[in-house]
């Protein structure tokens, strides 16, 4: 088959597009025949050798790799154990799977074929294609186990205390920074489903766009800045966030919430001057919980937005359009 890997890290240079063995699926798994891969930053951490990292905490990282997480495909083989009836897949159906995160960093996606843990995969919704399907997985679950429902009991790499979700109804007012992404678009969509009133942060030229998606308010951040002009919000959902995402502490009311979902530098005890919850969670893989996305897909409630497709051979080409930001819904690799 054709993958692409790395044999070494660095810029969008190093993915190669070459020929290696189709895998066997193991047990418990399923082998998948993949029609499109959704990107998303991990994939470009890893192909950078995780350089921001400090080395201790740094994972093993094996060469050759090939990367990738979001899939959307047709199951072409089931592996020792996997039975058709208690495991709800056959051969032939179509599904989406967020791959082994974040167990393993990347799951073998970049292929016409790849491996992947039966409970990971989740059947495809039937309202939209492999193309619009790949983008799910992993901005979807990020949105849902942050903003929806945890889902599980794993101890948070980020802090101590475990990650909960508040409550989204008609009196909530839920702020989504970095809203024309992959996270965030799917984020505002989850907020507006659960009544909320929503402001979304991005660029002027995604407007339209996320007012179509249903937002109640736009603030477009080139020409002034959230934190000046917002004040009395319940939930922060911080997409971008990093070193700037304490500047958002100023637009939550007492006892809001700010959920960044890259982990800036926070001082607990103004945290807790303020009244204000900062807290955030890593993504895990989830057959289940992709299910239930499947279903609001299905239902018209929840769109993905594509920002552009790439053949799987151009996969650099796709993450140097990554690289210019500015990304409005997914980039996705179309495979066959």
């Amino acid at each position: 088959m054709k993958a692409v890997r790395l044999h070494e890290f660095g810029g969008p240079e190093v993915l190669r597009h070459e020929d290696v063995p189709i895998p066997a699926p193991g047990p418990g798994e399923v082998l998948v025949r993949v029609h499109a891969v959704g990107l998303n930053p991990p994939d470009w951490y890893v192909r950078e050798g995780l350089r921001n990292m400090p080395p201790e905490l740094k994972p093993p990282l094996p060469l050759p790799m090939i990367p990738g997480t979001d899939v959307s495909g047709v199951v072409a083989a089931l592996g020792p154990g996997v039975d058709a009836d208690a495991d709800r897949f056959s051969v032939g159906d179509e599904v989406i799977g967020l791959l082994r995160f974040p167990t393993a960093l990347q799951g073998g996606a970049y292929a016409e074929y790849v491996t992947a843990p039966a409970a990971d995969l989740a059947r495809k919704p039937t309202t939209v294609d492999h193309v619009h399907a790949a983008g799910l997985p992993m901005s979807g679950l990020t949105a849902w186990q942050f903003l929806i429902e945890l889902g599980h009991d794993h101890p948070s790499p980020f802090q101590d205390a475990p990650h909960r979700p508040v409550a989204l109804d008609s009196g909530t007012t839920v702020l989504v920074n970095g809203a024309a992404g992959g996270v965030g678009h799917l984020a505002l969509q989850m907020a507006k489903w659960k009544g909320a009133r929503v402001i979304a942060v991005a660029s002027g030229a995604h407007e339209a766009f996320l007012r179509e998606l249903g937002a109640d308010e736009f603030i477009d951040y080139t020409k002034e800045r959230p934190e000046d002009v917002v004040r009395d919000v319940d939930l922060v959902l911080d997409a971008v966030g990093g070193p700037d995402s304490r500047r958002f502490l100023r637009t939550l009311k007492r006892g809001g919430s700010l959920y960044p979902v890259y982990f800036g530098e926070f001082d607990d005890e103004e945290n807790a001057a303020l009244g204000i919850t900062v807290s955030l969670t890593q993504v895990r893989s989830s057959g289940a919980q992709l299910a239930e996305l499947g279903r609001l897909v299905d239902a018209g409630t929840v769109r993905v937005a594509l920002d552009s497709t790439f053949p799987l051979a151009d996969a650099r080409a796709a993450h140097e359009r990554a690289a210019r930001g500015h990304i409005e819904g997914k980039i996705v690799l179309t495979v066959g």
